[in-house]
């Protein structure tokens, strides 16, 4: 038998717990058998002695029993895709009707923005009348019949993870790499996936910000998502700079519409979105290896079937049904636009991507409180890319504000985030590493 004070006991001396230990707590987390004060305890001293790989699975399997899990009867894989968070990071709007246009069903269960980063879930609902609240039958009968839903997670998917993270919230116990990884995998592996590709940030605006960390992050999550029992590829790709062009809610959202529209090719954006589709469609079995998905893929994009299928969710989800003809005019506009010019001339070297994104936060278009409420019209578009030479003719990014004496008290951040020298540097790859 079981509890919290022997198993504390064990973690703290740094010895490994048994399956059912972790089981056992797992569960009182959710029943609330557990005390918040356990909790933080708990979470504390797996911040200092970790867990272990075979501790991780443990974890993150319990967690995900504590709850709802799916089950599929479908002609095809179950497949997701996971972000470990950035700027102007948007691939869940493109990626899931591109992997449904190809076959697959994605029940992309998604949060919102966290910190600097924006959330999938603030986007989507930038369209009008978009519920990202939907129950797990709603989202099967969903994702049965168009392919794919990007919604949030329902209060019956891991509530042990739930319970941990908000204790983890206000204890520093966040950064710990076990449960980081038990966290995200306990929600996903919940939506009964067959096959899972992760995209795992670095650089200055990612939370991971050196590449030893995002590798470390990289190998925890592959090693127990697989040891879980789900096929997981992770590639560790750059966050030193926004990987689409804008930043904030409804500024994204355009974006991706130009790609799925096809006015826009060739972007960043569009390249990762291929490249971790490729991934997710070979372990899933609808494509003879990467290389082959990535040529689905990006034929879905090219060819509208990914708008097709984007623009069924749209409509089924409560949003315009015309949403993929109309979208200029459904998205809100903010109502002043200013151009930040840099005191002088040269090419962009280097950016503090988080400056960029709490620019946005600070401009309404994220959450300083979490009651704050989100303006989906603001943000920064145009940003100039790594190597661009920005002049008095040239911005370095377009701001979208509701008021003009904020935009312009934000201009100088915006201005001390980018870092401008005489010569052109070599851009930074946009993937970093692949991790099978």
């Amino acid at each position: 038998m079981s509890d919290a004070r022997a198993i504390l006991t064990k973690l703290r001396q740094g010895d490994r717990l048994t399956e059912a230990e972790v089981f056992w707590f797992a569960e009182g987390l959710a029943t609330g058998d557990v005390t918040d004060a356990q909790a933080g305890a708990f979470a504390m001293a797996v911040c200092q002695n970790g867990l272990g790989e075979e501790g991780r699975v443990q974890l993150t399997r319990a967690m995900r029993e504590t709850g709802r899990v799916m089950a599929w009867h479908l002609d095809g894989p179950v497949i997701d895709k996971h972000s470990t968070g950035g700027v102007g990071d948007c691939v869940s709007l493109l990626l899931a009707p591109a992997l449904a246009a190809c076959g697959a069903f994605v029940p992309m269960i998604s949060g919102r923005g966290l910190g600097h980063t924006g959330g999938t879930l603030d986007k989507l609902e930038a369209i009008p009348g978009y519920n990202t609240d939907v129950s797990p039958d709603d989202l099967q009968e969903i994702v049965a019949d168009i392919g794919c839903a990007i919604v949030g997670a329902s209060g019956d998917i891991a509530p042990a993870d739930k319970r941990l993270y908000a204790v983890r919230d206000v204890t520093a116990t966040v950064a710990s790499v076990d449960l980081i990884t038990a966290s995200i995998l306990s929600k996903k592996l919940a939506a009964g996936l067959e096959a899972l590709v992760l995209d795992v940030k670095v650089g200055s605006g990612a939370f991971m910000g050196t590449e030893a960390e995002a590798l470390g992050l990289a190998q925890a999550l592959v090693a127990t998502a697989q040891g879980a029992g789900c096929m997981t590829t992770a590639l560790v790709t750059d966050m030193n700079q926004p990987l689409a062009s804008s930043a904030g809610n409804a500024l994204e959202l355009a974006e991706v519409m130009q790609v799925l529209t096809g006015a826009a090719k060739d972007t960043a954006l569009e390249h990762l979105t291929v490249a971790l589709g490729g991934e997710v469609l070979a372990l899933g079995g609808l494509a003879a290896d990467a290389s082959d998905g990535e040529g689905r893929i990006r034929r879905a994009l090219a060819g509208g079937e990914a708008a097709r299928v984007f623009a069924e969710m749209v409509a089924e989800l409560g949003g315009p049904v015309d949403f993929v003809e109309r979208w200029p005019d459904r998205l809100p506009a903010a109502p002043v636009m200013m151009d930040v010019h840099p005191g002088q001339a040269g090419y962009v070297t280097a950016i503090d991507t988080r400056a960029l994104g709490e620019i946005v936060v600070h401009l309404g278009g994220g959450r300083l409180r979490e009651d704050d409420r989100i303006d989906p019209a603001v943000g920064l578009s145009d940003i100039a890319r790594l190597g661009t030479r920005v002049d008095d003719v040239t911005p370095l990014a377009r701001m979208h504000t509701a008021d003009e004496d904020e935009g312009r008290a934000l201009a100088a951040k915006l201005r001390r985030a980018f870092t401008l020298s005489d010569a052109a540097i070599d851009t930074p790859p946009l993937i970093h590493e692949r991790i099978a």
